[in-house]
């Protein structure tokens, strides 16, 4: 990406979120700091006070855009960086926020806030790429540390970042986890969400809750008729689909017609 000797200039910036992602770049620990003779960490305030101007090489994002203000900084940081990853679901998908989506937000502020004329927001909390270009994205709820790493390790070699996008049932069978849909039907996102969190809530007895968002072509329609066939009523599935990524666009034009 850059000179022999000079080094990729990297940022970290966040937008609304809960800020888990940027820890997961800081718990990679050493491994984050076996890069630092080929990447400078320009900006994380998170990390550091001590930060540099763009314009950067590359730019994570962490979080939606629920705000005026984050719809500026957004569009400014991508004048400011070749290369934007957008890192969590909240940037990949609009995240737990979203939740607002579904709803009226001006009774939310009336319900939430004494004083609701106070509060500037959009009305919408969006992922990053409805209103920029995103070059790669890393989802999850919090993002792969791993899947983040490699993503990084490929772009600073040049290479167009790939990482495996299979169901999260594929890391169920791997690790031999009793199918929770079948043996004690209980719903699951499992068949419509794609692979990263180690199949954490399954290995435990608790269905997918969607951290990861949609893999390729999921068709939540045929995963929502199965909820049924096993008695689970119809606006307890949406609620369940009606989470973490529901705004992602497969999940969101299902959910449109589903609860119709």
């Amino acid at each position: 990406m850059t000179g022999k000797d000079q080094k990729v200039k990297l940022a970290v910036f966040k937008l609304s979120s809960c800020s888990g992602c940027q820890q997961q770049i800081l718990d990679l620990g050493e491994s984050l700091l076996a890069l630092t003779n080929s990447v400078e960490i320009a900006y994380f305030l998170e990390a550091s006070s001590k930060n540099s101007p763009g314009p950067y090489d590359v730019a994570l994002i962490e979080g939606s855009i629920s705000t005026p203000h984050e719809e500026e900084l957004v569009k400014e940081i991508r004048k400011q960086a070749r290369i934007v990853v957008a890192v969590g679901s909240c940037a990949t998908y609009g995240g737990i926020q979203a939740l607002r989506n579904w709803l009226n937000f001006s009774e939310i502020k009336k319900t939430v806030y004494p004083n609701p004329e106070w509060i500037e927001s959009l009305e919408k909390s969006r992922p990053l790429s409805d209103y920029i270009q995103v070059d790669y994205s890393v989802s999850g709820c919090p993002a792969n540390k791993l899947q983040l790493l490699s993503i990084l390790k490929q772009i600073l070699i040049g290479k167009r970042a790939y990482y495996r996008q299979e169901s999260l049932c594929q890391e169920c069978k791997r690790k031999g986890n009793i199918c929770v849909i079948v043996a004690r039907g209980q719903p699951c996102l499992g068949p419509i969400i794609k692979e990263g969190c180690g199949a954490l809530c399954p290995s435990y007895g608790r269905g997918c809750y969607g951290c990861f968002g949609p893999m390729i072509d999921p068709k939540p329609e045929n995963l929502a008729k199965r909820f049924e066939e096993i008695g689970i009523p119809r606006d307890e599935i949406a609620l369940r689909f009606r989470n973490i990524t529901s705004w992602s666009e497969p999940v969101r034009r299902f959910l449109e017609k589903y609860e119709r």
